[in-house]
């Protein structure tokens, strides 16, 4: 390659890169509204792939919520600081009092009056689990006189369960965990929540299930409190690019979530 060639390629190469950085940076205001304290706080549900789980071996944190959060503060060039929550209902309640500046929830029009939303980035399939031994085969077997379904109360399975069972009693708990502990008792005959969480319960309890089918589809988006609207927008992109760019569906592999896909770009 001749030097006046090489050096136009190098030139040329620095200017795309330079103009790449300022196209993904944020203005200063935007800064200021996703992170108003300096950090990013990520608020995150414990014990759920889609938002944070730690890994059994190596004792790593993982998920798609803390790999996006993560990427996030990267971005806009800030510290990262995850907030962990044992339930969505204590995540939400942290929200309300300024706890965090952005987490990873399902979308319902209920809370879109409360939260401002970017588009999905996930959806995540709702279904059952079943203990070892259990006499129940299929979701039709579940929704009868006389079956106890344990369900974490105020997550949207909990609304979805509410509006759709006709037969079977609904036991609410205060966290996933509190569900797992109400199967374990006798005090319910299955869990209800989203898949990706209960493929990471069964791995807890020798011999459940996770039946085959889907009841319903739960869509998750990022989430900020209201009034940052300088940051909205930059945050709303970063998911369109999350999703083009592969992020998503990398943080999806190294949780190693069953029962999820990417959402569509909107």
């Amino acid at each position: 390659m001749r030097p006046t060639h090489w050096l136009t390629t190098v030139v040329l190469g620095l200017l795309l890169t330079g103009c790449a950085g300022i196209s993904t940076a944020p203005t200063p205001e935007a800064r200021a509204a996703l992170a108003p304290t300096g950090k990013l706080r990520v608020g995150l549900q414990l014990g759920s792939p889609h938002n944070v789980i730690t890994d059994s071996v190596t004792g790593e944190m993982k998920g798609v919520g803390f790999d996006l959060g993560k990427e996030l503060a990267r971005r806009i060039g800030v510290p990262f600081e995850p907030v962990m929550y044992p339930s969505v209902g204590a995540l939400l309640d942290g929200g309300k009092s300024g706890a965090w500046d952005v987490a990873f929830v399902g979308f319902s029009p209920a809370r879109a009056k409360e939260w401002d939303f970017t588009e999905l980035h996930l959806q995540m399939e709702f279904g059952y689990l079943v203990p070892a031994g259990s006499s129940i085969l299929t979701m039709a077997d579940v929704d009868r006189p006389g079956m106890r379904v344990a369900v974490q109360e105020k997550s949207q399975p909990d609304v979805f369960l509410s509006r759709t069972l006709k037969s079977a009693a609904v036991i609410r708990a205060s966290s996933l965990v509190g569900t797992v502990d109400t199967l374990k008792s006798g005090r319910a005959d299955a869990i209800f929540s989203i898949k990706p969480s209960l493929f990471e319960v069964s791995n807890q309890l020798p011999g459940s299930r996770v039946l085959d089918g889907r009841a319903g589809v739960d869509p998750h988006a990022m989430v900020m409190p209201k009034g940052r609207d300088a940051g909205l927008a930059y945050a709303r992109k970063f998911i369109r690019d999350a999703k083009s760019e592969g992020r998503v569906t990398a943080a999806i592999e190294r949780a190693g979530m069953r029962g999820a896909v990417v959402a569509p770009l909107e």
